[in-house]
């Protein structure tokens, strides 16, 4: 697996990492085996990025109970300011993120984080500096090495700007650009910043555009996504574009060079393979088509904000 330097963190990251929303929210703990198969096989072919949320529902108790005993071998980021499970303190308060820091060492069986991030909060929140007070108290501490921010638009700009945080998590993908078209990535770069792409393959958007069904399966959230897809498919055929839309959708995210690692989230061993199999040997997409695509979304982004 192809690595790249992470900002200013002196770590050199895979390409490819693992989201783990969709685990801890679609699975058990009855199926903690299955878990268990996806992320060992990510580590196994060389994946060393791990990413998830307190409020992943139980995500970090798969991954605690999973691979922490191969803690040494991956980059362990989580998220913190709303927590799911029955924690009864309010969304973004300091006691809220030196609770979620401490409930995550403990279900991620780890005496360490490597990177706690704010997830997705305002920029009145940023300005009022409670919540980042409490991340850089934890990193005081030693409970994580390094603090960021995950989140789109003003906020995210805020967060670049700042000079507060190491790493930036961001919306970026072949339909939903504004990260790339509002100088975003470019200028967390600038600042010494990892970058982490949030949503590379947009729910599978761009793959389901191509379908000549009538009726394509997408979650309520893709909706937007779809829609822009196929408005941007409507131009008309892309020469040279690869007949896989998974295979376009990470190949155009990882086209950046101020895209770091991508992270993609699945609950099915196979479908990590895949994955891994097509960055590992299928990339990188003709430098032709990712202009095709930056140039008709240019072209159709009337208000087509990063979504959060």
């Amino acid at each position: 697996m192809q690595t790249v330097r992470f900002g200013d963190t002196g770590f050199e990251a895979s390409r490819l990492g693992v989201g783990l929303a969709e685990v801890g929210f679609e699975l058990s703990l009855d199926d903690q085996q299955q878990a268990s198969n996806v992320l060992n096989t990510a580590l196994d072919r060389g994946i060393n990025f791990l990413d998830t949320a307190a409020c992943y529902d139980i995500s970090e108790e798969l991954i605690g109970n999973g691979v922490s005993h191969r803690r040494d071998e991956f980059f362990l980021a989580t998220k913190a300011g709303h927590i799911t499970g029955g924690y009864q303190g309010g969304s973004w308060t300091y006691q809220t993120v030196v609770d979620s820091v401490d409930r995550s060492l403990k279900r991620l069986k780890t005496d360490h984080l490597d990177l706690v991030q704010l997830h997705s909060c305002d920029v009145a929140v940023l300005e009022a500096g409670e919540v980042i007070r409490a991340l850089q108290e934890a990193r005081q501490a030693g409970k994580t090495r390094f603090i960021g921010f995950s989140g789109d638009n003003e906020a995210a700009h805020w967060a670049v700007d700042s000079g507060i945080f190491a790493t930036l998590q961001t919306s970026y993908n072949i339909v939903e650009q504004r990260a790339r078209t509002s100088g975003l990535l470019e200028k967390a770069t600038a600042a010494g910043m990892g970058t982490v792409i949030k949503r590379p393959i947009a729910g599978g958007s761009w793959a389901k555009s191509r379908n000549d069904s009538a009726e394509v399966a997408v979650r309520g959230y893709d909706e937007p996504y779809l829609e822009r897809a196929n408005a941007m498919r409507a131009i008309g055929d892309i020469e040279n574009e690869p007949e896989n839309g998974i295979l376009t959708s990470l190949g155009y995210t990882l086209s950046d060079p101020n895209a770091n690692v991508a992270i993609v989230g699945t609950k099915n061993q196979s479908h990590m393979e895949m994955n891994i199999r097509q960055v590992e040997q299928e990339l990188p997409i003709p430098t032709s088509v990712v202009a095709e695509l930056n140039m008709r979304f240019e072209q159709l982004d009337k208000d087509w904000e990063q979504r959060t």
